[in-house]
């Protein structure tokens, strides 16, 4: 009866990191993110330029930009998000970044502020990839849930079994 406690699986969950409109990455503008080759994952268009964390985990990167940041969850799973499309060319200018490598975060907790009107104002698309970078190598595939309006930090749009 112990053992069988022990070995029940339980649900891994990833939940959006911005308020907007979930969408397949497949819609994404950029053949990097649309046909896959950093990951699975899913796109959010959003309306408010706070990105959160989207699961537990540890900070392992924050782009010298300040457009990208990587978490790696407490699972193994290593999260890219990146905010907008050619953003990088912005020089970080419209992101004030909220947390520092090696920062433990838990859902939710505030990684960035991206002011959208600027870029917008530059030209640049404001889609937002999440990407599972090893996916590949989990013992356990995420399937993402595009479609749909998403919250922060509230709306579920990945879950694995492990």
């Amino acid at each position: 009866m112990l053992l069988n406690k022990w070995m029940k699986r339980h649900t891994l969950t990833l939940y959006a990191p911005m308020e907007g409109d979930i969408i397949p990455l497949e819609q994404v503008a950029d053949p990097v993110f649309s046909e896959k080759m950093m990951g699975d994952g899913i796109a959010i268009k959003p309306t408010n330029g706070t990105v959160v964390a989207p699961a537990n985990g540890t900070i392992v990167q924050v782009a010298p930009t300040k457009h990208a940041i990587g978490i790696r969850t407490e699972d193994g799973a290593e999260i890219l998000i990146h905010v907008g499309l050619d953003t990088v060319e912005l020089s970080g200018d419209p992101f004030t970044v909220h947390v520092t490598v090696g920062d433990h975060v838990d859902v939710g907790h505030p990684l960035l502020t991206a002011d959208l009107e600027q870029i917008h104002q530059a030209g640049k698309d404001t889609v937002t990839p999440m990407i599972v970078t090893n996916g590949s190598d989990l013992p356990h595939p995420y399937s993402f849930h595009a479609g749909g309006p998403s919250l922060s930090g509230k709306t579920v749009v990945a879950q694995a079994e492990q």
